[in-house]
């Protein structure tokens, strides 16, 4: 159950800044913590939430140094975004773009961090690259396929009906694969020329581990971030050997403050300018008032969605 309580406003500490909320992206780890499956870190707040856009209404010790309050910023946090005011560290906060509404600025942290840290930092797509993109029209799949057209790679991805496919198409893929109606794998290899895809992002694992190894390229790369499908695979080596593959994955919520200030500086200097100029723009689906957060949570639950669900806090 989720309900709304009154709680004392949280206070920045060293580093950090207080956010006057305005709105909230709704993830499907919110699900998974609501449910019991997905604890916070040590030390993070108990609300839900992983990501906000608002106004800095406070500074700790040495925040002085990058922010000041007024200033409109997304920040990417451990947890306590579904609320009027949240703390977060200034090496996790990025600065609103311009003429951007703060709805949509909330949309883009998670995503943005993901992206850089498992495609970009280190480098695992280049131009004239083929992207596979498992799960398209998800937050992460929209930012991930603008991301790398933006970065001169060919894109295709999946998508679990014909009318979200039809929209990956309009956002830039070559092609949009329906597994519920049809071979992705097929259809990937044809797409490739029958050389295989050079990368795979994906957050499915299950039995799409063993499809990707025969849809991979010579030295190409699977990167794991999510395992809706399972988390248990059985790998023969020789295959893997034979293309010279690398298999990889990572999460974002536990690594360290520096870890993660050292993305946000990825991610400001090198997709930030993609979404000032309009490369990458935020895909929102629909944004419910924080006191319907229930409903954000069944409509992301029923996977209907294409882009970013978003709480309206203010």
């Amino acid at each position: 159950m989720l309900r709304i309580e009154e709680a004392e406003t949280p206070r920045p500490g060293h580093g950090e800044v207080l956010i006057r909320v305005a709105a909230g992206g709704v993830n499907r780890a919110d699900l998974h913590q609501r449910q019991g499956n997905y604890p916070p870190p040590p030390g993070a707040s108990q609300i839900l939430g992983l990501e906000v856009a608002g106004e800095i209404a406070a500074l700790g010790a040495g925040a002085e140094q990058r922010w000041a309050i007024g200033d409109k910023v997304c920040a990417l946090l451990p947890g306590g975004g579904y609320a009027e005011y949240c703390v977060a560290h200034g090496g996790c906060c990025l600065p609103v773009p311009e003429n951007m509404e703060l709805e949509a600025a909330a949309s883009l942290p998670e995503a943005a961090f993901t992206v850089w840290a498992n495609l970009f930092s280190p480098r695992r797509i280049h131009a004239g690259n083929r992207f596979l993109m498992q799960g398209g029209t998800s937050g992460i799949g929209t930012f991930a396929i603008q991301a790398a057209k933006a970065f001169g790679a060919a894109v295709a991805a999946t998508a679990g009906s014909p009318r979200k496919c039809e929209f990956l198409l309009e956002l830039g893929c070559e092609r949009a694969f329906c597994y519920r109606e049809e071979d992705w794998e097929a259809g990937a290899l044809e797409w490739s020329g029958g050389n295989g895809v050079d990368v795979v992002l994906d957050m499915v694992g299950g039995d799409y581990f063993a499809k990707h190894l025969k849809v991979l390229a010579k030295d190409g790369r699977l990167v794991h971030i999510a395992t809706t499908a399972g988390a248990k695979v059985e790998l023969d080596l020789r295959a893997m050997m034979a293309k010279r593959l690398i298999i990889t994955g990572s999460t974002l919520r536990s690594r360290s403050v520096e870890e993660k200030t050292e993305l946000r500086d990825g991610v400001e200097k090198n997709l930030w300018p993609l979404i000032r100029e309009g490369k990458i723009r935020p895909i929102l689906e629909s944004i419910f008032p924080i006191d319907d957060a229930a409903r954000a949570h069944e409509r992301m639950q029923a996977s209907e969605h294409i882009g970013k669900i978003v709480l309206r806090v203010a």
